[in-house]
C-alpha cells in the first residue's frame, strides 16, 4: 500500500523547511507528499449565516497557503507526486486523523502565531506524542550536499533491544547513504557505586542487539556504537550536532492529561540541533 508523506503546512518559516524535508523524504521513499493546512473557518462558515457574496478572507489565505506550498515542493522535487488539501480541523486534530494512513508525518518546529520564546509549538509536541506513524519534527538549518557525510544517530533504552525505531533509523541511513551511530547512554546506580563496569556492559549489549536485529538487512550502512555514561538527554544532544536527522522511540504514557512523551524526548525535541524523528514502539 501507498502511504503519503504527510507535512503540516501554514506559511510559517518553520512550515517551509517542514515542506523541503518533506520533500526530499518523499523522493528519497518513492512516496506521495501529501499537503495538509488545517483550518476550521469552513467548519464555522456551514453553521453560520454568510449574507456576504464575497469569498472568506480565511479561505482566501488558506488556499493560497497550500498552493506556494505545493509550488515550493513541486519546484524542488519535481519527480514527486503531490496533493493538497484545506481540512475543516483544528491542526492537531487533521494530522493525528492523517497519521493513521501516512508513512510519516512531518511538522515544523513552531506554527505560525506561536509565542516566539517557546522551544516548541504546542501542535507539533502533541502530534509527535499521540501519531500511529513516525513524527518528524524538523529542526535546525537544512543540510545541503557536500556538508560531509550524511550522518544519523539512533538513540537506544535498556529495553529497546528490538524496536521499529531501530528498524526506521537503518532504513534511513541506508536511504541517505549515511553512517549509523547507535548511541546508549547509562549511569551508575549510585555515586561510588562498583557496578559501574555492569551498567557499561549492559549498555553495550543492547548496542550489539540493536545491531544484530537490524544489520543483516542493511549491511551497506556502516554503523558506529556509542556507549556514554550519563544523562541520556544531553548524550544525544551532543551526538546529534551536526547530524541529518535523530531517532527516538516512544512509548505513549498516559496521565491526568492524556498522553504524554518521556522527559528525553521531551528535552531532544526541544534543542536538538537537527531534525528529530520520535518514531511509537509496541506497546
Amino acid at each position: 500500500m501507498e502511504l503519503p508523506v504527510v507535512v503540516g503546512v501554514d506559511g510559517s518559516d518553520a512550515a517551509v523547511g517542514a515542506v523541503d524535508w518533506a520533500a526530499d523524504e518523499a523522493a528519497r521513499t518513492g512516496q506521495p507528499l501529501r499537503l495538509v493546512f488545517a483550518s476550521l473557518w469552513e467548519h464555522y462558515d456551514r453553521i453560520k449565516p454568510n449574507f456576504s457574496p464575497d469569498r472568506a478572507s480565511e479561505e482566501i489565505l488558506a488556499e493560497r497557503i497550500v498552493a506556494s506550498a505545493r509550488e515550493q515542493a513541486e519546484a524542488l522535487r519535481p519527480d514527486v507526486k503531490v496533493t493538497a488539501e484545506v481540512v475543516p480541523h483544528d491542526p492537531v486534530t487533521a494530522l493525528l486523523t492523517e497519521a493513521e494512513q501516512a508513512y510519516a508525518v512531518v511538522v515544523g518546529n513552531r506554527g505560525r502565531g506561536e509565542i516566539t520564546d517557546l522551544l516548541l509549538g504546542s501542535t507539533s509536541l502533541t502530534v509527535a506524542a499521540r501519531a500511529q506513524c513516525p513524527v518528524v519534527v524538523v529542526r535546525g538549518p537544512r543540510r545541503e550536499p557536500g556538508d560531509g557525510r550524511p550522518r544519523v544517530v539512533l538513540g537506544v533504552g535498556a529495553e529497546d533491544r528490538s524496536s521499529a525505531a531501530g528498524a526506521f533509523a537503518f532504513r534511513q541511513a541506508a536511504r541517505r547513504g549515511a553512517v549509523l551511530e547507535v548511541v546508549r547512554a547509562w549511569r551508575r546506580p549510585r555515586i561510588g557505586s562498583d557496578d559501574a563496569g555492569q551498567e557499561s556492559r549492559h549498555a553495550q549489549e543492547t548496542l550489539d542487539d540493536i545491531v544484530a536485529s537490524f544489520a543483516l538487512g542493511h549491511a551497506e550502512v556502516p554503523v558506529e556504537l556509542t556507549s556514554v555514561e550519563g544523562h541520556p538527554r544531553k548524550a544525544l544532544l551532543e551526538r546529534a550536532a551536526g547530524a541529518d536527522l535523530l531517532v527516538v522511540g516512544a512509548r505513549h504514557r498516559h496521565s491526568k492529561v492524556g498522553l504524554q512523551l518521556g522527559p528525553v524526548n521531551h528535552g531532544v525535541l526541544h534543542h536538538s540541533p537537527c531534525p528529530v524523528a520520535v518514531v511509537p514502539q509496541p506497546a
